[in-house]
């Protein structure tokens, strides 16, 4: 999504409305600074944000979308676009065949899409708050700026696909399969119960209210993320990097970890071997480099792990 047309379509909703940049700021509970940067394309509100914009503004999430534009006048009496349902191929339709499905912009909260096969689809400035995706294949979909609480992807094919200020909280990932997913900005307060992730990216993500049950992690890396006090215990983790991210108080129990690297977000102070020293991994199964590593740090105790 370009920051700059978003920016653009902020600033022109807000003067339509005859407002400053610190009457919204105040509304928003944030700085005038803020707005600015917004309007000036150098960055962007989060889903949280972007909802309470719509009300402030009197538009709609579909204003915000980058292929959409609007008219002054238009700016009061946006409505909601309705979910068009696809109608069923004609027997000369060549069967299988997948084209990308664009949902952007869309209120559908609670939508029902269990099941579903959507490949390549994509979901953009869309409220997607309590959507069922159980056991959908969704290879390829991105989600961009979605508001996607409480949704349920429980059992879905996630190959591919890109979670992008995509709000979480609360949606349910239990036994998914993540193939190749990014998650930038998102993950925050999801439940990850026996899923499986492979190849997964999670970037800049604050991630102290995600739940993490009886995981397998394959080749996964967690960049600059707030892990503090996240429970890993009893999970697998091989191939996995946790780059630069927040681990005061995370727990390894019972762990298996191989090949597994901690590149910590700061020079060793006396504040940081501090935050490190609360990592436990009591119980937990290691190879002879990841604990070597550890070792290194010489502050994390690890005299309950067992070397294999």
């Amino acid at each position: 999504m370009d920051t700059k047309v978003i920016g653009g379509k902020i600033a022109k909703a807000r003067k339509a409305m005859g407002m400053s940049q610190a009457k919204l700021a105040q509304q928003l509970f944030i700085s005038p600074q803020a707005v600015g940067k917004w309007e000036r394309g150098e960055s962007m509100p989060d889903i949280t944000t972007f909802n309470r914009l719509t009300e402030i503004l009197g538009v709609d999430l579909n204003h915000f979308s980058a292929g959409t534009s609007t008219t002054d006048n238009e700016l009061s009496t946006l409505v909601k676009q309705p979910v068009v349902e696809a109608s069923e191929p004609s027997p000369s339709s060549s069967p299988g065949r997948q084209v990308q499905i664009d949902l952007t912009a869309i209120d559908l909260q609670k939508g029902d899409f269990a099941g579903v096969t959507l490949h390549k689809g994509k979901f953009e400035a869309s409220s997607l708050r309590g959507a069922n995706f159980a056991g959908a294949d969704l290879t390829g979909t991105s989600f961009n700026v979605v508001d996607a609480r409480e949704a349920n992807f429980d059992d879905a094919h996630l190959k591919d696909c890109r979670f992008s200020t995509t709000d979480l909280t609360g949606a349910s990932f239990r036994t998914s399969v993540l193939v190749g997913t990014t998650l930038h900005i998102s993950g925050q307060g999801a439940q990850f119960i026996g899923a499986a992730l492979t190849d997964v990216q999670l970037t800049k993500t604050d991630l102290r209210t995600t739940i993490f049950e009886q995981c397998v992690f394959n080749n996964v890396d967690f960049n600059h993320c707030d892990l503090q006090g996240v429970c890993f215990d009893g999970q697998s983790f091989t191939g996995v990097r946790f780059n630069k991210s927040a681990l005061k108080d995370v727990s390894f129990r019972g762990a298996t970890l191989r090949n597994v690297s901690f590149t910590l977000p700061f020079s060793l102070t006396n504040k940081s071997y501090l935050a490190i020293k609360t990592m436990c991994f009591d119980g937990a199964s290691m190879d002879k480099l990841t604990y070597a590593a550890l070792k290194g740090l010489r502050v994390i105790d690890l005299s309950k792990v067992t070397v294999i």
